[in-house]
């Protein structure tokens, strides 16, 4: 979404040719260069990883994220449905609001970590990462009572990410809304685009202040082209998969595969709060119910580089010589112009923010402190 590594082969897609946005041309002419990712073909970067991250945090930048998944819930009580099966309470939400939360296998491992969308009682609409979305729709359509239906509708919709501190103004000017609350979503017609419905989101995967679009697929060489034109003209750009690393990185976002995975599970990912504790059903409740109380063996925490160097996943953690852990997700910061890393710490090791611990790079024991994440506060969210 580079840095980012395909989940685990059983979540991957089987097709062998790799997928494309349906603005691939538009990415193509704009300079883009492309690599495989969880089976689609993505673009990475434009101009550069660090004027692409940087452009999103003083400006404003655009993400095709259209290889996310779309899964459709429908039927009278889907919504009760999909709360009795993600993690976190749906009922917190109200129709209009998304939400994050998690698809968990019955021993708390995490399967997808996705977003809702509630539409209405009998309309939830998902967005799980790419390479598992087919699966979380298997496992829905598995458990669906009578009357619910999953539809998978992967290629159904574009998704463009609008990201920085300039966001509100592009959408503004194609005539799109802006004011809803974090979280919260409209569907809206685009003028500029023959009146074309599009969802509106107040949220992205960078901590700066921005908006997703769900764009119909038919629409979205169009929808981008316009796009990028209105955010040129604030000094913004195109960004490609690696500053979206980068930039959630900084944030201690979690990726899947990496900070969240079959093996790792909320807890030791500080994703608690996305589970509904207080729900009487989930799926992996009792597990999770367990794991609460009994405590996790070890913890998410972020590593900042006290000298040079670039951290990156499978690294291995040391304090005292011995080992407490390993790299989960680790890159170069154009922020704070450090390597920075997130790693999973035994909770044996007792560490705690401002602990100094050494991580093994090349052959050489590079001093880093351990932070609690975020590594960066966006000047506007």
């Amino acid at each position: 979404m580079t840095s980012e590594s395909v989940p685990p082969a059983s979540l991957a897609p089987s097709d062998t040719a790799p997928m494309r946005s349906p603005a691939h041309a538009v990415h193509a002419s704009l300079g883009a260069t492309f690599a495989p990712f969880a089976g689609w073909e993505m673009p990475v970067s434009y101009q550069g990883v660090v004027g692409e991250h940087t452009a999103v945090r003083e400006h404003v930048g655009i993400f095709d994220v259209s290889h996310l998944g779309k899964v459709l819930v429908s039927g009278e009580g889907a919504a009760e449905f999909v709360n009795n099966s993600l993690s976190n309470d749906l009922r917190r939400a109200s129709p209009g609001k998304a939400q994050y939360t998690l698809c968990l296998t019955e021993e708390g491992g995490v399967v997808d970590d996705l977003i809702a969308y509630l539409v209405s009682e009998s309309e939830v609409f998902l967005i799980p990462n790419a390479a598992n979305s087919a699966e979380v729709a298997r496992r829905l359509a598995a458990k669906a009572p009578a009357g619910v239906t999953v539809d998978d509708q992967h290629r159904a919709f574009a998704i463009f990410a609008v990201q920085g501190p300039q966001s509100r103004e592009v959408l503004l000017a194609e005539g799109l809304p802006t004011d809803m609350a974090y979280m919260a979503f409209e569907d809206a017609r685009w003028s500029a685009l023959a009146g074309t419905v599009v969802r509106v989101c107040r949220t992205g995967y960078t901590g700066e202040l921005g908006y997703e679009l769900l764009v119909p697929w038919e629409s979205a060489a169009d929808a981008l082209t316009r796009l990028v034109d209105c955010i040129a003209q604030r000094g913004g750009q195109a960004a490609g998969l690696g500053a979206r690393d980068t930039l959630r990185t900084e944030m201690g976002y979690p990726l899947h595969g990496h900070e969240l995975s079959l093996e790792i599970n909320p807890l030791e990912a500080r994703c608690g709060w996305a589970v509904g504790w207080k729900k009487p059903q989930f799926w992996g409740r009792d597990e999770l119910l367990r794991l609460k109380s009994a405590g996790v063996p070890r913890q998410m925490w972020g590593l900042r580089a006290l000298g040079r160097g670039v951290l990156r996943p499978g690294l291995t953690v040391t304090r005292e010589n011995q080992v407490i852990g390993t790299c989960t997700s680790g890159t170069f910061s154009p922020t704070l112009k450090a390597g920075i890393a997130l790693a999973l710490l035994d909770a044996t090791a007792e560490v705690d923010a401002g602990a100094e611990v050494m991580v093994e790079v090349r052959g050489r024991h590079m001093p880093c402190a351990v932070v609690r994440p975020p590594f960066v506060v966006p000047k506007t969210q």
